[in-house]
């Protein structure tokens, strides 16, 4: 079984994706795209900071397809700048490597006033990576990011789980969610190339867990 690649989607915002987007771009050799990139106007955005931590050359870097200021929801920062989304400018980029795609927000975030994250994710049709809190409340997210997915069809790949380990929580999110943990990021207070290096060592093969999905 192939894949072009996978979508990094989140329970919460703030929650890891890029981290995450991080450690699986380096494991897997891959290129990594933020489609919908906003908060300019706070930070340099995600896809410089994927470009460090996984030491990317330039070319599996793909730019965003939409850059806006405002940190807030794709719709609602696009309509701040006067910007109309086109989402046929939202098509998966042809790259010889996997391709690990980061959303932006969580799966019901709104992107037009007619199409959620969810709606691009289906669109994309890649198997899907959920990075969750370990956390009080995880249970209760998680479960409902993993029932819309499986309501649109979508392949659940895994979840990585971020924060202090939570044993009793992973478990019931597997058992319940049917669905494998792939990594557990605790809090970092230095992330560097080299720690997204010996992460990403822990990480299996793409191919191999698609076999398992």
């Amino acid at each position: 079984m192939m894949s072009r690649g996978v979508f990094v989607t989140g329970t919460d915002t703030g929650i890891g994706k890029t981290l995450t987007s991080a450690i699986l771009t380096s494991a897997w050799h891959a290129t990594y795209w933020k489609p919908l990139q906003t908060g300019l106007n706070e930070e340099d955005g995600d896809s410089p900071t994927v470009k460090h931590l996984a030491s990317l050359p330039a070319e599996r870097l793909i730019p965003p397809a939409y850059a806006l200021q405002a940190p807030l929801a794709p719709s609602a920062a696009a309509d701040l700048e006067g910007i109309r989304i086109n989402p046929g400018r939202l098509v998966l980029p042809d790259v010889n490597q996997p391709l690990v795609v980061e959303g932006a927000g969580g799966v019901m975030v709104p992107v037009t006033e007619d199409l959620l994250m969810i709606d691009i994710m289906a669109r994309f049709a890649l198997p899907v990576v959920i990075v969750a809190r370990s956390g009080l409340g995880t249970i209760n997210h998680s479960l409902l990011t993993i029932e819309a997915l499986k309501r649109r069809g979508i392949e659940i790949l895994g979840i990585v789980f971020s924060g202090d380990e939570n044993p009793g929580n992973m478990r019931d999110i597997e058992r319940i969610g049917q669905v494998q943990t792939l990594l557990s990021i605790p809090k970092i207070a230095n992330i560097t190339p080299q720690t997204i290096s010996d992460y990403a060592k822990n990480v299996p093969a793409l191919n191999n867990l698609l076999h398992r999905v």
